[in-house]
């Protein structure tokens, strides 16, 4: 039986601002795009303390989860983008709010500059919620 690509998007996260979708399922898994701090009901672009921005980054990727039938405790690998590797220990604590004792995977890729002036981006691979 040949898998189909399904594409995830919900009012619960920041539409696209460019050619791709907030998340594709395909062969058990959830392919969640790059987030940024972006407050999905107002468009509000949070540039303020890099807490705050993981926290509202963390959601986005949660409902995008969500919506696709899966969640944070079926993240399997995580990337995440910030501009300087000083900011590593407060995005930590942030994240391990969100993930608790879930340990996915995860890489933290110091970026010179990101769009608009974020200081996060985070991506995900999660399984599906209809696989174990």
């Amino acid at each position: 039986m040949k898998s189909t690509i399904r594409k995830i998007r919900t009012e619960q996260a920041p539409a696209p601002v460019g050619h791709y979708s907030q998340a594709v399922v395909y062969g058990g898994l959830v392919f969640v795009a790059g987030q940024l701090p972006i407050v999905p009901e107002t468009g509000e672009k949070l540039t303020g303390p890099i807490e705050e921005q993981t926290r509202q980054v963390m959601k986005n990727v949660a409902a995008i989860l969500e919506a696709s039938g899966s969640s944070l405790d079926r993240v399997l690998k995580v990337t995440i983008y910030i501009p300087d590797m000083e900011l590593f220990g407060r995005v930590n604590r942030v994240y391990s709010e969100f993930f608790g004792d879930h340990k996915p995977a995860r890489a933290v890729v110091p970026s010179r500059e990101l769009l608009a002036g974020f200081q996060i981006e985070v991506e995900a691979i999660a399984a599906a919620g209809d696989q174990d």
